[in-house]
């Protein structure tokens, strides 16, 4: 398959981006509000085996990076899975995928809008978060470049503030490295649940596949991208975990559930190991991070999803008019509009808590098809297929971790699915 998207109609995007802009991209889908938001349920699940979680995600999100970058390498498209999908496995698989992926991460769209609306101006949380969507929906149909700059500045302010955290925690008197010992209170369920939800931060990689149409050389530079991303990313939530859990411990970092105004779980546990620390004047800024780290992972977030619904809108699956790329900044501008109009929506009307759990079946839903692993298993030896073991352990991995998340996140996403392949049956009807 060439660099040129079948159904493309209306023109191919342009490629505009290098080694590290792919790089910066992943990690800001990544490195975001993920880090603020999973440790607090993820160490409730696991106790002292917080990081047994952290380490069974990251090899499950290696096995999923590893298939994603070799189909993006071949398939250098707008869609990522999508794409991948309808190619190896057939069209309805990779309709399946793609309307998995548009429902769920429009719902994490809105419930990262509605956190940085949180943590900026509570009393006023749902205005704040309609003006950061309209905001970033502007920046990103300015072009992918000015995308990738303003990620990038996102990126090192986040990474600042938790470099601060994990100074402050490793270096006070506080500290007991005794605390990472693994306990009786962890369990081997508990541990998969944990490993789960951080699965969810981790899952940002799949940002750099689904914008492969716009990234110089792909062939070299997805399959260098991804990988880079994700060890650097895991450096940083093993880092912030190992600090968090020497000052505090599993059973006190879970307790930091969502509180009356849906922010605890977000935001407390970090800024109380920089209080119990000795520092309770680093407290705002972990509070100010955990905003500007909602708004990067807001603005990755609007930018894949209005690829995938880019290239669904191509093969029809979307309405057609959806597939428009302006003529002067070569971006999806239809669907970038029409994405960022129904997350303001959502902003402006949705729960915290409803948008974070909407969001959570579909990504279930996503990861647990795993169609990035059995379209990889696909692949033959002159096409780049990875070792058999990576797409094996990554398909099975997305199960485990998917049937291990709470029975109400699986009955949602058996929903959602059931509804996607209906919409689809009934397309194919009148057509």
């Amino acid at each position: 398959m060439t660099g040129t998207p079948s159904g493309a109609g209306q023109g191919p995007l342009k490629r505009r981006l290098g080694l590290a802009d792919a790089v910066t991209i992943g990690l800001g889908s990544m490195i975001g509000a993920g880090i603020f938001a999973a440790l607090a349920p993820a160490a409730r699940a696991a106790g002292s085996g917080l990081l047994l979680g952290l380490a069974a995600a990251a090899v499950v999100a290696y096995c999923n990076a590893t298939s994603s970058a070799r189909l993006a390498a071949r398939y250098p498209a707008s869609g990522g899975t999508y794409v991948y999908g309808k190619e190896r496995l057939g069209d309805f698989w990779g309709y399946l995928a793609g309307w998995a992926f548009v429902v769920g991460k429009i719902a994490s769209c809105a419930a990262m809008a509605l956190t940085v609306g949180s943590y900026v101006w509570p009393e006023q949380a749902h205005a704040v978060a309609v003006a950061a969507v309209v905001a970033l929906t502007a920046v990103n149909y300015a072009g992918i470049q000015k995308s990738a700059w303003l990620t990038r500045v996102i990126v090192g302010v986040v990474l600042a503030v938790l470099a601060a955290v994990v100074v402050a925690g490793l270096t006070s008197a506080a500290a007991d490295p005794g605390r990472l010992d693994v306990g009786a209170d962890a369990t081997a369920g508990g541990v998969l649940q944990a490993a789960g939800l951080l699965f969810f931060a981790f899952a940002g990689y799949a940002r750099i596949a689904t914008l492969g149409e716009e990234v110089r050389d792909p062939a070299r530079i997805i399959p260098r991208a991804i990988p880079i991303a994700l060890g650097l990313t895991l450096v940083v939530y093993a880092a912030v975990a190992v600090a968090a859990l020497t000052v505090l411990g599993g059973a006190e970092l879970g307790s930091g559930g969502l509180g009356s105004g849906g922010l605890g779980g977000a935001v407390a546990p970090l800024a109380a190991v920089v209080r119990e620390a000795g520092h309770p004047g680093l407290a705002p800024v972990v509070r100010a991070g955990a905003a500007v780290a909602a708004t990067g992972s807001l603005l990755a977030l609007i930018l894949g999803v209005s690829r995938t619904t880019l290239a669904m809108a191509r093969d029809r699956h979307l309405p057609h008019a959806l597939a428009a790329v302006h003529p002067r900044f070569s971006v999806p501008h239809r669907a970038e509009l029409a994405v960022g109009a129904i997350v303001a929506i959502l902003a402006a009307t949705a729960d915290l808590r409803d948008a974070i759990g909407f969001s959570s079946f579909g990504v279930l839903v996503y990861y647990a098809i795993a169609i990035a692993n059995a379209s990889a298993w696909t692949l033959g030896p002159d096409e780049g297929r990875p070792p058999r073991a990576v797409p094996a352990v990554g398909l099975a991995g997305c199960l485990i971790l998917a049937f291990a998340l709470p029975l109400s996140s699986v009955v949602s996403g058996a929903a959602v699915l059931a509804a996607g392949a209906a919409l689809y049956a009934l397309r194919r009807a009148v057509t």
